[in-house]
């Protein structure tokens, strides 16, 4: 008796229509960071959607281990979109396979192992382990769904920092041991404090000339609240009153990439609501990563008839920070020198998904004094990926070690970037060599240039 194949479920079923348009012509193939590092077709993004056709035609089923791993591996750093003639969007399949495979998942840990309507055989996909299903449930659905759980828990990492017991678990082999040294390890130094938007409004210097909001998100609100300091501040220099809206949270962004995309539905009419009726100019974003997501709302929310229109409504006032800055007539009489040398590392999802990679070299070059460095394959991805370290972790430590050996090619003494998981990927990577080079934020380096000129 054969084993039924599990096929895709109808609730986020991958586009048949946006897989078939890949015409395997394989100009995707030299964009691909895991194509690159093992040279294998089913690593390559058209490999995967011929493995996503197969199971939407019944060939395969979700059961399949080389699918399984293959939607892991990849990193959805939407390069293969950057370069498809064909207008593949491969970030969307991708995302819907991921919920394909955590939908059967999440199934089996609750039916009885008698084939169903729903899940013919869920003997051949089992449910996570026990702890990984704990782990995700608190993860996605506690710390990223409550902003004040999440800086509660980003306070008691900075108190694991200064209290010692980083020291001792360090030294004491404790962390080696259960086997999470190189994920504590990507650890950023925290103060504790945190951006925490209470509906606070930040008046321009001079003459208002535009009205915008930050999306303060999660990691960006607490590790790098810094940044937003800086966001700010180079907002007022350029006529921005700028509001925190109050009621806001994380984009959602692991949530879709993870295979969670109700969670991310949950999490974008959040936002959605957060930000509606402020007659606003522009919604701010200086993460990558969060952009990426919150410019999709749209897509996320299309089958959702009283979200729809606001998401998409939502979606038009969303601008990366340097796409805004660049978009208009910046203050550049009031940037001082900054004797720098610089290199800038693209986040994935600025230049692939957001396709904005003019802008933040506009911005760098626009500093007196700072001399830009182009290094190799500086858009091709770092290896973070959001949770790619633990999931995929000898892949992201090979392409972490590439991309700074890259940016160290340069020589430059700063190397700049815009997403918070490339700043924690590359600064680990280069601490673990010993490298006395600077991570910074584009937005960093402008505010430093503009207090300079003070």
């Amino acid at each position: 008796m054969s084993i039924p194949l599990i096929p895709f479920y109808a609730k986020d079923r991958p586009s048949s229509d946006i897989i078939n348009t890949c015409v395997h012509c394989g100009l995707c193939l030299s964009s691909c960071p895991t194509y690159r590092e093992t040279g294998l077709e089913m690593s390559s993004p058209r490999g995967r959607i011929y493995l996503m056709k197969a199971v939407d035609e019944g060939r395969i089923g979700l059961e399949s281990e080389v699918f399984q791993e293959q939607m892991s591996q990849c990193l959805n750093c939407r390069a293969c979109e950057a370069v498809c003639p064909s207008g593949v969007q491969y970030g969307a399949i991708m995302e819907a396979s991921r919920a394909q495979i955590e939908q059967v998942r999440s199934a089996n840990a609750t039916l009885s192992p008698q084939p169903s309507a729903l899940s013919p055989q869920p003997s051949t996909l089992p449910a996570r382990p026990l702890w990984q299903r704990a782990l995700r449930n608190v993860v996605f659905g506690v710390l990223f769904k409550d902003m004040r759980l999440f800086r509660a828990f980003s306070s008691s990492m900075a108190l694991y920092q200064r209290s010692g017991v980083q020291w001792l678990a360090r030294k004491s082999g404790v962390i080696r041991l259960i086997g999470m040294a190189d994920t504590e390890a990507m650890l950023p130094p925290l103060s504790g404090a945190a951006t925490v938007p209470q509906g606070q409004i930040y008046p321009p210097e001079g003459t208002r000339r535009y009205s915008v909001a930050i999306l303060t998100g999660c990691i960006m609100g607490t590790a790098f609240s810094h940044v937003h300091d800086a966001t700010i501040r180079v907002l007022q220099k350029n006529g921005c009153e700028v509001l925190l809206p109050p009621e806001q949270g994380c984009c959602g962004a692991l949530h879709t990439h993870g295979g969670d995309l109700d969670g991310g539905r949950d999490l974008a009419r959040q936002n959605i609501a957060a930000f509606e009726g402020l007659g606003l100019d522009a919604i701010i974003v200086n993460a990558a990563g969060c952009g990426g997501t919150l410019k999709e709302y749209d897509h996320l929310l299309h089958d959702d008839p009283e979200w729809r229109g606001r998401a998409k409504a939502f979606v038009r006032k969303v601008k990366d920070v340097h796409e805004f800055l660049a978009g208009i007539e910046l203050n550049t009489a009031g940037l001082g020198r900054l004797e720098l040398s610089v290199t800038y590392q693209e986040p994935c999802h600025l230049a692939h998904a957001q396709r904005i990679t003019v802008q933040p070299r506009t911005l760098l070059q626009a500093i007196p004094g700072l001399e830009l460095r182009e290094m190799p394959e500086s858009s091709l991805c770092c290896g973070s990926a959001g949770i790619y370290n633990i999931t995929q972790p000898e892949m992201a430590a090979s392409l972490g070690a590439r991309k700074v050996s890259n940016a160290l090619s340069t020589h430059a003494q700063v190397i700049a970037t815009a997403n918070p998981g490339c700043a924690l990927q590359i600064a680990t990577e280069l601490r673990r060599r010993g490298e006395d080079v600077q991570v910074r934020y584009i937005v960093e380096l402008l505010d430093q240039a503009y207090a300079a000129a003070r």
